[in-house]
Order: C-alpha cells, then sequence, then structure tokens
C-alpha cells in the first residue's frame, strides 16, 4: 500500500494510536505552525510498529538554528518537560525539542537538510516497503523484539540478516 507520509492525513482512517497521534497533532496546529520547515512525522507510529511509549517524531528542515530554535520556544515552550537543544547529528547542525503533549512524547527534530532526504523519512520508507512485502509475522517479530529492548533498525537488521551498522545497512537494503 502506497501512503503519502508527507501528509498526516493518511493518521485519520489508521489504527487507534494513529488516530490519537491525527488528533494531538492537530490540536497542537504542528504542521500548520512549522510549516515554513517542511515537517513530516516519521518513526514507528506512521508504520504502525510503535510501542505504547513510542513518541511522535517529527523531522523538519532549517538552516537557522537559531530561528528554529525561537519559532519553537514561542510555540511549545508552555508544553510539560519541553527541552531543547541544537548540536551535531550524522556531521550536521541539528535542533531537537522534545516535550510532552496529551498522552505523547513528541520529538522535533531539525537539519539544513531537505526533509525528505533525511535518514530518518528514508529508514520509515524502508521499514515501510518492507513491512509490505513480508507477512504479519514478520510485523510480530520487529515488534517483539521492540519489546525486549531493541531499537527499530537494529530490529530490522536482526531478522533481514544485515551485518554492520544498522542505521547505515537499512539505507542500502533493496526490496
Amino acid at each position: 500500500m502506497t501512503i503519502d507520509f508527507t501528509n498526516i492525513e493518511y493518521l485519520r482512517a489508521g489504527n487507534d494510536r494513529q488516530q490519537r497521534a491525527y488528533t494531538e497533532l492537530m490540536k497542537l496546529s504542528l504542521f500548520e505552525n512549522l510549516q515554513d520547515y517542511n515537517p513530516i512525522l516519521t518513526g514507528t507510529i506512521p508504520i504502525g510498529i510503535d510501542l505504547p511509549k513510542s513518541d511522535l517524531d517529527i523531522i523538519c528542515e532549517s538552516s537557522d538554528h537559531i530561528g528554529f530554535t525561537k519559532t519553537l520556544k514561542s510555540l511549545y515552550s508552555n508544553k510539560d518537560s519541553f527541552e531543547i537543544q541544537t548540536g551535531n547529528f550524522n556531521e550536521l547542525k541539528s535542533t531537537i525539542a522534545i516535550f510532552q503533549s496529551g498522552k505523547f512524547k513528541i520529538e522535533i527534530f531539525g537539519q539544513d537538510c531537505p526533509t525528505e532526504n533525511q535518514d530518518a523519512y528514508k529508514h520509515m520508507i524502508i521499514e515501510h516497503k518492507i513491512l509490505n512485502s513480508e507477512d504479519d509475522r514478520f510485523r510480530a517479530e520487529i515488534i517483539r523484539l521492540k519489546q525486549e529492548g531493541l531499537k527499530t533498525e537494529p530490529a530490522f537488521a536482526k531478522l533481514l540478516g544485515l551485518t554492520g551498522n544498522p542505521y547505515k545497512e537499512l539505507l542500502k537494503f533493496e526490496i
């Protein structure tokens, strides 16, 4: 099944958790407020392999980290457990804001890289394709490995027999 992950409307017809995520994101006007940063929801909730504590990961494109920080602070610093920091991630300057809203922990990640070229988006697209090419047992096994403490990419790498850095190897995986 093909999904346009650049528009969160697909969540409205999703499972219960996806529908609750959609409602929370709409309440925050997050995608409207951050539209200049080309936000995309990534991670496990969009592809239905989330755990109860999985957060909502929103990636953004930002070359002005001072401006991005000011925007995030003005919009969300009143939220529970709000934190923001700027540093290097994958050799790119990155700003990350984390806060709690409703039943969701939300992480907003900004890099000077188009959102569709960021690893989080590329991982999710590859994982979605893999899940669609496998049976329900594969999905269940990914979730079981995650429940045992593995992160998502290492869980996929383990089931697919990938060796080396799972984050890099998954980006090379072809279906």
